[in-house]
Parts: structure tokens; C-alpha cells; sequence
């Protein structure tokens, strides 16, 4: 048996498939810094419930009977923060 196989003299960057094998964890790594870089600028601000109380009132806004549960949901949801139980102006005591 004769080996006919000619050795290849090219350098390992002139590969075409080997540019594939390594754009694939390259990208990722590059998404990953992107998105670290996006986090460190521009952090989420905590609210609490009296920020969103205290803009209701600068904005004269009351929440509507129906939208009352699903705003304070969304208020717990995003603070942590049980809100006070709150009576009707008209109910009696």
C-alpha cells in the first residue's frame, strides 16, 4: 500500500470550516459582553409603593374600582410591599 496523500503546506486560518467551528462560541461570547455592557449602564430602579402613591397623587390619579386588584397586584408583584387595606369614603363604620 502506498500512502498517495500530499501534505498540506496552507496555514490553519486559510480553513473555511475552521472559521465555522470557532464563529459559533466566538458570537456567543460577543453577546455576552454586549449584554453585560447594556446591564452595567442602565441598572432597574427599585420602586416602592410609595413612589408609585406619591406620583398617583402628583399625576391626580385614583385607580378605577374595577383596575383596583390588578394595579395592586402588579405594585405587590414589583415591590415586595403589601399594600393597606383602603375603605370606600361612603362606607360605613
Amino acid at each position: 500500500m502506498s500512502n498517495n496523500s500530499v501534505l498540506d503546506d496552507k496555514p490553519w486560518w486559510t480553513y473555511g470550516h475552521l472559521w465555522l467551528v470557532i464563529s459559533g462560541p466566538m458570537s456567543v461570547v460577543l453577546a455576552c459582553l454586549v449584554t453585560f455592557y447594556f446591564i452595567a449602564n442602565s441598572p432597574n430602579q427599585i420602586i416602592t409603593g410609595q413612589d408609585i402613591e406619591i406620583e398617583n397623587v402628583k399625576n391626580g390619579q385614583m385607580i378605577e374600582g374595577r383596575d383596583a386588584p390588578a394595579v395592586m397586584a402588579r405594585n405587590h408583584a414589583a415591590t415586595g410591599a403589601v399594600p393597606a387595606p383602603k375603605t370606600a369614603p361612603d362606607a360605613p363604620k
